[in-house]
C-alpha cells in the first residue's frame, strides 16, 4: 500500500515537472514571437455603427480593453461578467477616461454555471435579437481542483463548456445578423498557446486522477481550438453566415498569473517582459472586426497574424469526436449543422 502510494506520488511529481518545463518552453517561444511580431500587433478600429457585440469577462483585464476598442468602433457592447457591480464600475471608468463612442450595458454571467449561461443568453436575445460579434473571453488558469454545480471541472467549465453552450444559445441571433449584413457575423474564442501542451482526455475529462492544474488548463484551451476549427468547417459546409476564429492574445500581464509560482518567484518579470492587457486585446479585436480576414474563418491568430496549428487539430474526426462528446456532456441534442 505504501509502495503504491509512493509510486503514484513520484509519477505525479514527474508529470508536474514535465508540464512546467513544457509551459516554460511554450511561454518562451510565445514571448519571442510577441517581440518579433510586435509591429504586426495592430488593427484599425473601423466604424461598426449599429452592430451588437457580446464580450464575456469584459469588466477587467484584456476583456475590458476589448470592450473599450469596440466602443471606439461605435458598437453597442454587452458585457457578461460575474460581478455586475464591478461591470458597472468598469463602464463608468471607461466613460470617465474619455471613451464617448458607442453604447454599453452589463448583464450577469458566470460561465462556470450552465444555468447562468442560459439565463444570460435569454436576456441578451430578448434585448437584442440580432448579434454581430460574440467574444468568448472569460477564463481561469491554474486554479485548485473543483467541480462546478454541473459536475464539470472548473477549467473545462469556465474556459470551454460554458462558452460552447453560450455559442449554441446565441447562434440563431448570430445567423440572423450574418444574413442581414453584407459581411458574416463572428465568433471569437480566446484560447492560448498552452493548447500545444494539452490532450483531451475523454475517459477522464474532469482530470480526477492525479489532477494537475496546468494540464487541465491546457486541455480546456485545446478544446476551444479544436471546436473553433470544427465549427468553422461545419458553418461553411452548411452555408451558415458566421465566421469563427481562435485567438492567442500573447503572454499578457493580467490577474490570471496572480498566485502562480512563477509570479511569486519572479514578480518583476510580467511587468517587464509580458504584453500589456491593451496589447493583448489587439488580436482579439482584430478577429472581431478586421475586413482582412473575412474569408479566413477557422484560423488561429496571434499578434494579428494567421498562425499555424498542430496538424491533428485540422483533422475533421477530431472535431466530430469533441462535439459529440460535448453535446452528450451537456445533455442536449446536437443540431445537425454543428454535429455531423
Amino acid at each position: 500500500m505504501v509502495l503504491r502510494f509512493l509510486v503514484e506520488f513520484v509519477k505525479r511529481i514527474v508529470a508536474e515537472i514535465k508540464y512546467q518545463l513544457v509551459y516554460y518552453t511554450l511561454g518562451g517561444a510565445a514571448q519571442l514571437e510577441d517581440f518579433i511580431h510586435a509591429k504586426c500587433n495592430r488593427t484599425d478600429l473601423i466604424d461598426k455603427s449599429g452592430e451588437i457585440a457580446v464580450v464575456t469577462g469584459g469588466s477587467r483585464g484584456i476583456g475590458l480593453h476589448v470592450v473599450r476598442m469596440l466602443l471606439q468602433c461605435n458598437m453597442h457592447v454587452i458585457i457578461g461578467c460575474r460581478n455586475t457591480v464591478a461591470g458597472e464600475s468598469a463602464i463608468a471608468a471607461l466613460r470617465a477616461s474619455g471613451v464617448t463612442q458607442g453604447t454599453i450595458e452589463c448583464f450577469k454571467l458566470d460561465t462556470a454555471s450552465l444555468a447562468s449561461v442560459r439565463s444570460f443568453a435569454k436576456k441578451v436575445v430578448s434585448a437584442h435579437p440580432i448579434i454581430h460579434v460574440l467574444v468568448n473571453n472569460a477564463g481561469i488558469m491554474f486554479v485548485p481542483y473543483s467541480l462546478t454545480e454541473d459536475g464539470i471541472e472548473s477549467h473545462q467549465a469556465v474556459n470551454y463548456i460554458g462558452h460552447f453552450v453560450l455559442t449554441q444559445e446565441l447562434l440563431p441571433s448570430l445567423e440572423k445578423a450574418g444574413h442581414q449584413s453584407p459581411n458574416k457575423s463572428r465568433i471569437v474564442n480566446v484560447t492560448s498557446c498552452a493548447y500545444a501542451a494539452g490532450t483531451i482526455n475523454y475517459s477522464d475529462f474532469n482530470n480526477t486522477e492525479g489532477y494537475i492544474a496546468s494540464a487541465a488548463y491546457a486541455q480546456s484551451k485545446l478544446a476551444q481550438l479544436v471546436s473553433t476549427v470544427h465549427m468553422s468547417r461545419l458553418f461553411t459546409e452548411n452555408n451558415i453566415p458566421v465566421n469563427v476564429y481562435a485567438v492567442h492574445p500573447g503572454i499578457v500581464n493580467t490577474e490570471l498569473f496572480d498566485g502562480t509560482a512563477f509570479k511569486k518567484i519572479f514578480p518583476w518579470v510580467p511587468k517587464l517582459l509580458f504584453k500589456s492587457p491593451e496589447k493583448g486585446a489587439m488580436p482579439i479585436v482584430h478577429a472581431a472586426i478586421s475586413p482582412l480576414i473575412e474569408n479566413r474563418s477557422g484560423i488561429y491568430i496571434s499578434n494579428c497574424r494567421e498562425t499555424p496549428v498542430k496538424k491533428h487539430i485540422l483533422n475533421p474526426s477530431e472535431g466530430y469526436k469533441l462535439h459529440k462528446f460535448t453535446f452528450d456532456l451537456i445533455k442536449i441534442k446536437a443540431p445537425k449543422t454543428v454535429s455531423s
